[in-house]
């Protein structure tokens, strides 16, 4: 493990923000970190930055305890926060050399980093431009670029893509997979799940303060009932056709809307067969499909509330 938290936890005032989180971090994985809005997520990577001490509980990162005085470790994570951070008053190059100094780079070393951190992120034509004549997008490319200069260990990104546009986005979710590639362990955070379905081997689900399922998506998956829905349209639909679907064993509803037929029967009920054949013995299908469980299911079974409960 190249980093892991134990009961950890963490309160201000009489909020609890993290609630005996554990969590295992595997040396050379992406780990999604999803949870809704409250969940503790921003202050789980607080604390495992070693930005702020936790007031229970045990973190290790790279085998040594972490804590807000262990500089040495600090050094060799790289931090992407939501905010940009990054200075608007210097030029992209003079950020990227700022906070190289401030790890530990000099000289030629530096200068390197700095040549390919800008090339990475497709800036090196931007190079000697101030942040503040940036888009959105670009300027949290450079944000990213800052954090990975020093080319650390493990990288934490905490909603990286936030209010950028389409193109950025895409450059970020290849990015993460290039840093990943080389072996550079990341840890994600995201309200946008099918970032972290395109780019996690592994994904860790908090609530109230502590991680409540942790897996592969096809692990997750695995832990939902969920119930099975077919979509047909038919070719000529009745009333016979609407009943003879109802009274299907384990068909829950059918809902009509012109020739559009949506059958809900349950979990592992294997109606398809049997739906199909009603469907023909009254006139036909032209369109068939079934919906499968997606990680928005995983997650609203698993917490109650959807990812962005903002856009609900």
């Amino acid at each position: 493990m190249i980093a892991t938290m134990k009961n950890v936890v963490k309160r201000y005032g009489d909020m609890t923000a993290l609630d005996h989180l554990n969590l295992n971090v595997v040396e050379g994985e992406v780990l999604g970190l999803l949870g809704p809005n409250g969940a503790g997520k921003t202050t789980a990577i607080r604390t495992l930055c070693g930005l702020i001490d936790a007031d229970g509980g045990e973190i290790q990162v790279f085998g040594k305890k972490q804590n807000t005085r262990n500089l040495k470790t600090r050094q060799e994570l790289g931090l992407v926060t939501q905010e940009i951070t990054v200075f608007q008053d210097l030029s992209a190059v003079e950020n990227l050399r700022y906070f190289g100094g401030l790890y530990g780079l000099r000289g030629a070393v530096l200068e390197a980093n700095v040549k390919t951190m800008l090339e990475f992120v497709g800036l090196t034509d931007r190079a000697s431009k101030r942040p503040k004549t940036f888009s959105g997008g670009m300027q949290r490319r450079l944000n990213i670029a800052c954090a990975l200069v020093h080319k650390p260990k493990l990288v934490i990104m905490d909603e990286p893509t936030v209010g950028i546009d389409p193109q950025s986005r895409n450059h970020i979710l290849e990015s993460v997979k290039k840093i990943a590639d080389q072996g550079t362990t990341v840890i994600y955070t995201s309200h946008y799940m099918e970032e972290v379905q395109a780019i996690c081997d592994r994904i860790a689900i908090m609530d109230a303060g502590r991680v409540i399922a942790e897996g592969t998506i096809d692990e997750l998956m695995g832990r939902i009932q969920y119930e099975d829905r077919v979509n047909l349209y038919a070719a000529r639909p009745s009333e016979a056709l609407t009943e003879e679907l109802r009274a299907i064993s384990g068909v829950k509803n059918v809902m009509v809307n012109g020739n559009h037929y949506q059958i809900i029967s349950s979990a592992g009920s294997g109606n398809v067969n049997r739906i199909m054949e009603v469907a023909h013995r009254n006139g036909g299908v032209t369109s068939f499909s079934e919906d499968k469980p997606n990680l928005e299911d995983v997650f609203l079974t698993l917490t109650g509330k959807r990812l962005r409960d903002e856009e609900v």
